[in-house]
């Protein structure tokens, strides 16, 4: 196999390592059994719930799962959930989990383990901060089934319960979800593709992480965070590199099968290397957000606000922040454009 369809198979399948995303078998079938890639950044905290960090939450996804995941198309569509209802009054949400569902330890995912991590989570998320208040109490009449009862209905239950990023409400064992939530967890069991290899975990150096054979895949096509998480690699090992030119000569001499963010700078390179296929594995994006502290002088006056805005210029931080050509965009909307929240012009 060259080296070039080596890397596009190896670019693909990050898309399944760090996104719930997965290859074509036929391509999959091809590729090593060990997938290594040049992680964004070190990562020292193993607790998803308890650090807002993107690369953590990457990790995440590899090691838990969770109720519901959000496809490319920004809707949310069930993961470890079966099937839902709602009442007519919108206040008692029933769930119940599909079949097959087993942490790492052997033992099966019960409701139990699912209101304990939604508590432990709502604790530290704002977003399920919110949904906590609305809640009157949970309700586990079996092992397959919770019950959401609230005191008044909240239109962004699942939103809640499947949103993409940090903080991202996967799903441990009881014992575990029990800890505080300003406290990191000890434990590292999850029920999700991939098993963390606690005993070759280096800070600084690797992660390493190994195929969980027992993990059940849903049957629908991958889409964003849902979908059939179809496991083809043995053995995928996070590369801790933190120099760009090193990260970058690690992959060009096939060190690394994928580079997962490399410098706006490297760009040009990267595009005209035959080798290499660059893959867009958030084709949404990121969103810049700056945030003025209203309540002290002199951002407590609108017209200097708008004054700021101005000044500061959108595009021109843009153009300095990034600097490569077609990896920004000029929105004017605190709605990301392009996405189901805002409708409409680009600008």
């Amino acid at each position: 196999m060259t080296q070039r369809s080596r890397l596009r198979i190896a670019a693909l399948a990050a898309l399944m390592a760090l996104a719930g995303m997965t290859v074509p078998p036929a391509q999959a079938q091809a590729s090593t059994s060990t997938l290594k890639v040049i992680a964004q950044s070190n990562i020292a905290i193993l607790d998803p719930i308890w650090t807002t960090a993107y690369v953590t939450r990457n990790y995440g996804y590899m090691v838990y799962d969770t109720l519901f995941g959000t496809d490319i198309q920004g809707k949310i569509k069930p993961q470890m959930v079966d099937k839902w209802s709602v009442s007519k009054d919108n206040k008692i949400w029933t769930f119940t989990l599909r079949d097959g569902l087993e942490f790492h330890d052997g033992k099966p995912v019960v409701s139990e383990d699912v209101v304990a991590s939604l508590k432990r989570w709502s604790s530290r998320d704002t977003l399920g901060g919110l949904l906590a208040k609305s809640i009157d109490k949970y309700e586990t009449p079996d092992a397959k089934t919770f019950v959401i009862v609230l005191k008044e209905p909240f239109g962004m239950v699942l939103e809640a319960l499947g949103k993409p990023s940090s903080n991202v409400p996967f799903i441990m064992p009881k014992r575990v979800a029990d800890t505080p939530g300003d406290q990191q967890i000890k434990e590292t069991i999850g029920s999700g593709p991939f098993i963390v290899k606690v005993d070759e975990f280096r800070p600084g150096e690797r992660v390493v992480f190994a195929k969980n054979p027992k993990y059940k895949p849903r049957s629908e096509a991958p889409s964003g965070t849902t979908g059939g998480k179809v496991v083809y690699m043995d053995r995928v090992e996070w590369l801790i590199i933190r120099d760009p030119q090193t990260q970058m000569n690690a992959l060009l001499a096939g060190e690394a099968d994928i580079l997962e963010q490399p410098a706006f700078e490297q760009y040009a390179t990267l595009r005209v290397n035959p080798n290499i296929q660059l893959v867009d594995a958030q084709p949404a994006g990121l969103q810049f957000i700056f945030r003025f502290n209203h309540l002290h002088a002199p951002f407590n006056n609108v017209k200097i606000r708008h004054a700021a805005m101005i000044a500061m210029g959108q595009e021109s931080y843009l153009k300095t922040q990034v600097g490569t050509p077609g990896l920004y965009k000029f929105c004017k909307s605190m709605f990301p454009c392009g996405t189901p929240f805002r409708i409409g012009q680009q600008r």
